[in-house]
């Protein structure tokens, strides 16, 4: 039943060795895959709370990385204290002179009444030249008839305008130093990010040196309370009144903005405050320093995007390029360089010196951008019984005017509707025909179209931002279609579906530059 283990010949004893050698070795395998997991086992714990010690030192880096770039920059910002003239008048002009006698009781009380008081301004800048100038906001020292700027180590030295630029916001100042200055470097406010850390630097409500944190919300803000030059970089960072003209810094202790202007209700701080981009704003601090004032390009037209709407409406392959709206024909009593060129309302132009065109705001920039007198070249799309033909011309940009704005002036208010009226239902507006009348009591000579005689506040031209439709405009055009009577108007409009795209070009005339303009609006049928 049971069996010897004892080997019964020479083959089965060689064969019982083998086999204890493989099973000594397969043994010894073991024990060293063993101890290899166990130790791997045994250093788990140890990578774990390798991860956890690097996570808790990760909030003491970054405040170590705030305290050393305020250290490095804080010199070099500056406290602004302007002092301007009052307005009120100390005595009353019109008295009647034989009325100024000492025995005349009204006449001594108001002598008596204390002088009036300057009003007193208080702003932010920073060092960008050794040699004491200074860059800050253009509303800080505006009409200033003295300029106090106050240093990190207590000097404070007398300032003078250098040269200012209203488009942007900004100024120079000059101070007479012993000493070079420290200076802020400009950093590149292409290559920062939404969601880098930056530091505002400045000094709310008086209070100088005071630094806050927060974080980089939003690139290439815009709004119609912005100038053209205006494409903010957005902030959380802390920015009150007073930290007008301060640096936004990064975490190179670079500036990368100029904080400039904050979005709120109450007149302080509601965690949206928007800088300058240091690009725009080292091209203006050179073009100050160089020539005293800024010298942009000037082309000569009103500029609307090419978006969705307008892409659909006139077949585009994208929404790309820049409308012409409309064309200043002279300034100064000169034609200007698009009046020159040709250019045309509804024109659209996609390339400038051979580069793509995206919108509006781009061709603005590559136009300012530009020396006065060069001469560029404009690729533009222009429509051709029914067809958009592309064409090219070379053009010679002038100077663009001081603090030249948007031609427009707000139309009317509501008039009185007439018999010959329209309601054009969802778009919301109410039209009349124009009559020879209206013509020339508005300036109209030449304009054929359709007057805008109320804008219903619940129709889609009332939602349209931020180029609103006005009463006492004229529909001219919409979807390609020219409009001279009402029927024409609804046929266009009877054809459309929920979702298609509507593009209106709008005329009007504006007493401040004594002529007709036109624009065009973009909105969705609904």
């Amino acid at each position: 039943m049971f069996e010897s283990l004892k080997p019964t010949s020479d083959t089965e004893a060689t064969i019982l060795r083998k086999l204890r050698v493989w099973i000594a070795v397969l043994a010894a395998v073991c024990v060293l895959a063993g101890v290899g997991i166990g130790a791997i086992l045994a250093g788990r714990p140890a990578v774990a709370q390798d991860e956890l010690q690097a996570a808790a030192k990760a909030p003491e880096a970054l405040s170590a990385s705030f305290v050393e770039i305020a250290r490095r920059v804080e010199p070099a910002v500056v406290n602004i204290d302007t002092l301007q003239a009052s307005n009120d008048i100390a005595e009353l002009e019109n008295d009647d002179k034989s009325d100024r006698t000492p025995n005349n009781p009204l006449y001594d009380m108001l002598r008596r009444q204390p002088q009036p008081r300057p009003t007193r301004g208080v702003g932010s800048g920073f060092i960008i030249d050794p040699k004491g100038y200074i860059l800050t906001n253009f509303h800080v020292i505006d009409g200033a008839t003295r300029i106090t700027i106050g240093m990190l180590t207590g000097e404070r030295f007398r300032g003078k305008v250098i040269g200012v630029d209203k488009e942007t916001d900004l100024a120079i100042i000059k101070v007479d130093a012993p000493r070079d200055l420290p200076v802020m470097k400009f950093g590149d406010s292409n290559v920062a990010q939404v969601g880098d850390w930056v530091l505002a630097i400045g000094s709310p409500f008086g209070l100088d040196q005071t630094v806050t944190a927060g974080i980089i919300s939003k690139k290439e803000r815009d709004s119609s309370q912005f100038t053209n030059f205006q494409r903010f970089l957005q902030t959380d960072a802390a920015i009150n009144r007073g930290n007008s003209g301060g640096p936004l810094v990064n975490m190179h202790g670079e500036a990368i903005g100029v904080n400039s202007q904050i979005a709120t209700l109450t007149g302080d701080y509601n965690g949206i405050g928007f800088a300058l981009p240091s690009n725009e704003a080292k091209f203006v601090c050179e073009q100050l320093l160089s020539n005293g004032k800024v010298k942009r390009g000037f082309l000569g037209v009103t500029l609307e995007s090419v978006r969705g709407e307008f892409a659909r409406v006139y077949k585009l392959p994208d929404s790309k390029g820049a409308i012409v709206a409309d064309v200043s024909q002279e300034r100064n009593g000169q034609l200007t360089p698009a009046a020159k060129a040709g250019l045309q309302v509804n024109d659209v132009i996609v390339e400038f010196n051979g580069q793509p065109v995206q919108d509006s705001q781009d061709l603005i920039a590559k136009v300012a951008g530009t020396a006065v007198g060069q001469t560029v070249t404009l690729t533009f799309l222009r429509e051709t019984d029914g067809k958009l033909d592309r064409h090219t011309v070379n053009v010679a940009l002038a100077e663009r005017p001081d603090f030249y704005a948007r031609d427009g002036e707000t139309p009317g208010p509501k008039e009185k509707s007439e018999n010959t009226k329209s309601s054009t239902g969802r778009i919301g507006l109410t039209l009349g025909e124009l009559t020879p009348q209206q013509i020339t009591e508005k300036h109209l000579d030449g304009v054929k179209g359709l007057y805008v005689k109320e804008v219903d506040p619940n129709g889609l031209a009332a939602d349209i931002r931020p180029n609103e439709i006005y009463t006492g405009e004229v529909v001219t055009r919409i979807n390609r279609v020219p409009v001279a009577t009402l029927a024409d108007f609804q046929r266009v409009v009877e054809s459309l579906k929920p979702g298609d795209a509507i593009v209106l070009n709008l005329s009007h005339f504006d007493r401040v530059s004594n002529r007709v303009v036109q624009r065009i609006v973009q909105f969705t049928y609904q």
